[in-house]
């Protein structure tokens, strides 16, 4: 028992040391008293959000895919339907292919009871409840003003105060003119309504709680120029450059990203960055792009080693180049991926993350010089060969390779948490991604 109880104490006072020195990349042109008190809240909802020992996590994640595979397996129509579902042609009834939707996708009464989604996360940003306290906010107005915002647009909603589960009205396309920093508490559900974040800036998720964002298409991110922007109903500050990143999690904790498609970002698809933590990337869908991941902004911002994210259920697609992730410092669980392209690697890091990669199937590119899934960066193989980088259940193709390190027996030293769990079977993930991205949902109708 001593033992998490010391590490505990030393993320209490590392991080509480860490609160009191402003970042310098967080695209805040005036770090001032407001933007001070929100990264001192940060971090301690932060260190609430840490698991100490987040092994546990990994296990009942597991756990419920198992559980929901055999069940599934049990109502699934016989192979022909099977290699249907591995196609984009499937035109038949609602067929759930993982638990996240499970939980909710094939009920036709969905549009009637959309807060059901924020009881569907699992893993680390499982807590992630959104918007689900507070009233529904319908976006009806596609327009942005960063210093004004109307009532009825994107950017209004997101700067409310109070908890708001965001839909639309109809289908819409979103041109921000600068980033779009959002408020604690927010669920933005774009089921319904074909909804697309592009041709100007991304959104920023920075020193706030308790986020889900469902349903969005994110693609052509540019940089934002900087200038004055609201972000929040009573509060207006200068803003420097923005990276370009599709999304752009800053400082925040319990966050939720699921079926989402993302592709031709400027910078990143999906940042996680300085001490952001409890965090779930599922369904998505990415194509299109160099760098598509970064989770921890710098070999110096050791902040980050509270970091935990899980990502599961995506599908990896066309014209990717690398980063899915490249992780540093922290722990990252990557799950029931489906990897079908890349072009420099697939998994990369530096600073001794933990990456558990479970349950994946990697498609190697026909290169020969491109086979392996992982890189490590700036240390010698004498440092990193102790990095936890386990390989468990993956599927391998075209000539695809894993360079695992760290104590070989990890897993077995860990019994007491794993129970021996492991997670689904690789050669499932086509079907279990066969629906990874922004849903058609239509009312009245299962997703």
């Amino acid at each position: 028992m001593k033992g998490p109880t010391i590490m505990h104490s030393f993320f209490v006072l590392f991080f509480t040391f860490a609160a009191i020195i402003p970042s310098f990349k967080a695209h805040i042109g005036e770090f001032d008293e407001v933007w001070r008190r929100r990264a001192e809240e940060a971090r301690k909802v932060a260190l609430q959000t840490y698991e100490s020992e987040p092994e546990n996590v990994t296990l009942a994640f597991n756990k419920q895919v198992r559980d929901a595979m055999k069940e599934l397996s049990e109502v699934i129509p016989q192979n022909d339907t099977r290699r249907e579902l591995g196609t984009k042609k499937y035109t038949g009834p609602c067929m759930v292919t993982n638990p996240i939707d499970k939980c909710w996708r094939c009920d036709p009464n969905w549009a009637d009871n959309r807060k059901k989604l924020a009881d569907c996360a699992m893993g680390f940003g499982s807590k992630a409840t959104g918007g689900k306290a507070g009233r529904f906010y319908v976006v009806s107005d596609s327009s942005d003003d960063y210093t004004d915002p109307k009532p009825g647009t994107l950017r209004h909603a997101v700067i409310q105060k109070e908890p708001l589960w965001i839909i639309f009205d109809r289908g819409m396309t979103i041109r921000l003119h600068q980033e779009l920093i959002m408020q604690s508490d927010k669920t933005i559900d774009a089921r319904g309504a074909n909804v697309h974040i592009a041709g100007g800036a991304g959104i920023m998720i920075q020193y706030i709680k308790n986020v889900i964002i469902h349903g969005l298409h994110i693609h052509d991110i540019v940089q934002g120029n900087g200038g004055m922007v609201r972000d929040a109903v009573d509060h207006i500050g200068l803003r420097t450059m923005s990276d370009g990143d599709g999304i752009s999690i800053f400082g925040a904790s319990n966050i939720w990203i699921d079926h989402v498609s993302m592709w031709n970002c400027y910078d990143g698809i999906i940042d996680a960055v300085e001490g952001s933590t409890g965090i779930t990337i599922s369904n998505g869908h990415f194509t299109d792009h160099n760098e598509v991941m970064l989770f921890g902004a710098s070999d110096s911002s050791s902040i980050d080693q509270q970091m935990q994210i899980t990502l599961a259920f995506n599908h990896f697609g066309k014209r990717l180049v690398q980063r899915m992730p490249r992780c540093r410092w922290g722990y990252i669980h990557v799950v029931n991926n489906d990897y079908t392209h890349w072009n420099m690697y697939a998994i990369g890091g530096s600073k001794n993350p933990t990456i558990i990669s479970q349950g994946n199937r990697f498609i190697a590119p026909p290169d020969i010089f491109k086979k392996q899934i992982t890189k490590r960066e700036y240390s010698p193989e004498s440092v990193w060969m102790q990095w936890t980088w386990r390989s468990e259940g993956d599927l391998y193709m075209n000539g695809a390779y894993f360079v695992q390190s760290g104590d070989p027996d990890w897993s077995k030293k860990h019994q007491h948490l794993y129970d021996g769990i492991s997670a689904a079977p690789a050669d499932q993930v086509t079907w279990i991604t066969r629906f990874a991205g922004a849903l058609g949902c239509k009312v009245g109708q299962a997703c």
